[in-house]
């Protein structure tokens, strides 16, 4: 590295340092880190029951009207593509794993390991949203967009439900939508933050004695992975599914 790049890395390494939400020396409120570190982990965990909060409602609305209109929304379920779903579950458990790692190896101050597993993980993440993407690609072929791309006489001739149950079908749907729109929002986020987290490891920034914001971000992201494992039985596993 030449003696510009160096001085480069150290500017921006000292910029960082003194941001609001990456620095490495105790704020003034706090004792000494350990305490400025449970302060982190705790406020993540309040912002995580919120969102727990949040997605419960959801999941209680569909858990309600599938009791309401068990037919419609199993018929629906059924045309849902199970196996991306399946998949993807897969991918995400794989993703919590390489997070854990991440923690591990900044708990031990191993920069290299750190970020490479900070990289693994936002690249299965990536990896989890080009499978939805498609997926979501094969639901606009299939005619399951309520209001954009639906046919509701498919629901009554091939389906075999009267057009009373139409409606519940695009119920059904609309949750769908909402509930993988909003995952796909939170993941989003999370892989932006463990790219920036990658970022300032190259800098220097975390060290065994300092490394709370992979540990906030952890949490975060094994939040987004247990939602989509409550999603996937909610929403594709409703109906009777056959390969093929």
């Amino acid at each position: 590295m030449s003696r510009e790049a160096s001085y480069l890395t150290a500017d921006l390494r000292d910029m960082f340092k003194h941001t609001i939400v990456f620095r490495e020396e105790l704020e003034e409120q706090y004792h000494d880190l350990d305490q400025q570190s449970q302060a982190a982990t705790f406020g993540m965990w309040l912002f995580l029951a919120t969102e727990v909060l949040f997605f419960g409602a959801l999941f209680m609305s569909v858990g309600i009207y599938h009791y309401l209109y068990p037919e419609a929304f199993e018929k629906a379920s059924e045309r849902l593509n199970w196996q991306i779903g399946s998949i993807n579950t897969l991918v995400l458990l794989v993703s919590s794993f390489t997070m854990v790692l991440s923690v591990h190896y900044a708990r031990l101050g191993n920069k290299g390991r750190l970020i490479l597993f900070l990289l693994l993980t936002a690249a299965i993440g990536t990896a989890f949203l080009g499978l939805k993407g498609y997926e979501y690609y094969s639901d606009y072929q299939e005619n399951l967009i309520p209001g954009w791309k639906f046919d509701s006489s498919e629901w009554v001739l091939d389906e075999g439900l009267s057009p009373t149950q139409v409606p519940q079908v695009k119920l059904f749907l609309m949750f769908y939508w909402i509930m993988t729109v909003i995952h796909a929002v939170h993941l989003t986020i999370a892989i932006t933050a463990v790219l920036i987290l990658a970022w300032l490891a190259r800098l220097e920034l975390f060290s065994p004695r300092y490394h709370s914001p992979v540990e906030v971000v952890g949490l975060y992201w094994h939040l987004v992975d247990i939602v989509w494992i409550f999603l996937l039985p909610m929403l594709y596993l409703l109906g009777t599914h056959h390969l093929g």
